[in-house]
């Protein structure tokens, strides 16, 4: 069997490796046992996080956003590089994602574990999969109110998974704040260019 390591690389692999890597993961279980509770009460033992911001109001501005969610922008944004390159969003659907971190890289593979696909909310949420430096599960979610307010979401929830991660805890911590935020910008960002 091959190695396939941890999520931390010097080098920026090959997309012939993302491919592989991600192909085994396909078939590795989820790193933690609370799937969905991103829904509601965070498990005990992770530390949670939400954020939201005001996209804006209207229909128009809602489906730009579904549609911003659709094509991933929170993370191309966030200068992550997807394997595959559009992922669909359904349920069962894994991702690779690729990060430069400090002069090396960073993976992390998920798999999508719900989608919500309503008149006035749209979204889903991935879980970790081992070749991730953290374990749990975020939720990505635009919502229109009855108002008309458009909103988009965070929900997360996370420990570490690896060595490295638990080493560097408060940096990690910084890394995934700073991750979100992107994830904020680039979605205000999608939502207004459309």
């Amino acid at each position: 069997m091959a190695s396939f390591g941890g999520p931390f690389r010097v080098r920026r692999p090959s997309s012939d490796r993302l491919e592989q890597l991600l192909e085994h993961q396909r078939t590795l279980p989820l790193t933690y046992s609370e799937v969905g509770a991103t829904r509601g009460i965070t498990p005990p033992g992770y530390v949670a996080e939400h954020l939201s911001v005001r996209l804006g109001s209207g229909s128009q501005t809602f489906l730009r956003g579904a549609s911003a969610l659709r094509d991933w922008a929170a993370q191309r944004g966030a200068g992550i590089q997807l394997t595959p390159r559009s992922p669909e969003i359904a349920q069962d659907e894994c991702v690779l994602m690729l990060l430069r971190l400090m002069g090396g890289y960073v993976t992390a593979t998920a798999r999508i574990v719900y989608v919500v696909d309503e008149p006035d909310r749209f979204g889903f949420a991935y879980g970790t999969l081992p070749l991730h430096p953290v374990r749990g599960e975020e939720a990505f979610m635009v919502s229109r109110d009855a108002g008309g307010n458009v909103t988009y979401s965070i929900d997360v929830f996370s420990k570490p998974n690896h060595l490295l991660t638990r080493l560097g805890r408060p940096f990690s911590r910084l890394v995934q704040k700073s991750t979100t935020r992107r994830y904020m910008r680039s979605m205000q960002e999608a939502v207004r260019a459309e």
